[in-house]
């Protein structure tokens, strides 16, 4: 398996190690629920190094792009952060991604770790001559720091101020003298940073993240943190062979434009279920994979994830289910191999209470 640049450190801080996305990483270090709170309330680091970069360049990586990707590029103003997907032809997600618009004609992709090689290629076959593709990948380390005490913690490493920096937008700055790029996107739902650094520096940032008093957290947690936010994990939510469409991320799913899939993704006509939040009645968590049931015992859709919810004290999960149960209060049944579990709709995100959105000044 491969390993990422701060691997070593992760050996060195006892983590317990599994594989994701092809890579040995971390799942957990002082435990899922310990590093999960902490992340709610104070502040985390995350290896998220695993993940794929791409730069694409040139007079016409714009208009490639925009068939694409499922978001509105043309519209994003340099230092700009937008959630698209790449679907095929069928309206299947090929992965969901990151778009970063780095200048008129030059843009940075953040994909996922498991599928970045078939993203390559994806890509490629899809760029005009004109627009240059380049994997950055190897030359470029990421971090996430996330938390709302994360603000104070990443002032005093920067060389510039990050008070300013909005909501799905980025900066570059400078940390031990280099070159780093910081934005404000999430995946847990918290005030936090995503930093891309140069490889040989990650473990001084993480080091001085901890320093000030930023607890290392594994991957474990950070699943049971999107999932409270009801965020999408590719190979659960999102796959090539359900339309993007029946997802309900209808701010990535541009109606302006045609991109690859686009036809298939916006016809409303076709779609026969929905993405949807299941709150549970216990701790008990559903699995990806189990049957959800109507109160007729019918079958009514399948869960994509579920956990326990630490910042909740009850189980959740989403799941895909036909039209008909799609509103919040529908109860309904989840069947896994030995059990059957009580549950109901409800709307997401299931927690409520994120700082993500406020202002980076609220916490310095």
């Amino acid at each position: 398996m491969k390993k990422t640049c701060l691997f070593n450190l992760h050996t060195d801080l006892g983590a317990k190690l599994a594989e994701f996305g092809g890579y040995l990483m971390p799942i957990q270090y002082s435990g899922i629920i310990k590093e999960h709170l902490a992340c709610r309330e104070k502040a985390v680091l995350f290896d998220t190094d695993h993940m794929g970069e791409f730069r694409l360049r040139g007079s016409s990586a714009l208009k490639d792009l925009e068939r694409v990707v499922s978001c509105d590029v043309e519209s994003m103003t340099e230092g700009q952060c937008r959630y698209g997907m790449m679907c095929n032809e069928s309206g299947g997600v090929v992965d969901d991604l990151l778009v970063y618009r780095l200048a008129d004609d030059e843009f940075m992709l953040v994909v996922n770790a498991g599928t970045k090689d078939n993203d390559s290629a994806w890509i490629r076959d899809h760029l005009s001559e004109n627009t240059q593709f380049e994997d950055i990948g190897s030359q470029t380390a990421k971090i996430d720091l996330q938390g709302p005490a994360s603000p104070k913690i990443i002032e005093k490493l920067l060389s510039e101020s990050v008070s300013g920096l909005k909501f799905y937008r980025f900066m570059y700055n400078k940390f031990r003298g280099s070159d780093i790029i910081v934005s404000r996107t999430g995946y847990t739902g918290e005030m936090g940073f995503e930093v891309y650094l140069k490889p040989e520096l990650a473990e001084n940032f993480w080091n001085d993240c901890m320093e000030l008093g930023a607890m290392s957290a594994g991957l474990g947690a950070r699943d049971t943190l999107r999932l409270e936010m009801g965020m999408p994990l590719y190979g659960h939510e999102l796959e090539a062979g359900r339309n993007a469409g029946e997802s309900g991320f209808e701010r990535s799913l541009s109606v302006k434009k045609d991109y690859t899939g686009s036809a298939v993704v916006t016809d409303k006509s076709i779609r026969s279920s929905k993405l949807v939040g299941i709150a549970l009645s216990g701790r008990r968590a559903a699995r990806h994979g189990d049957e959800i049931l109507d109160c007729s015992g019918n079958y009514a859709g399948v869960v994509t994830s579920g956990s326990f919810a630490p910042s909740l004290g009850y189980a959740v999960a989403l799941g895909y289910i036909g039209l008909p149960f799609v509103d919040p209060g529908t109860p309904l049944k989840l069947k896994g191999a030995r059990y059957e579990l009580d549950c109901k709709v409800v709307s997401l995100p299931f927690y409520g209470s994120a700082t993500g959105r406020a202002p980076v000044k609220k916490f310095l």
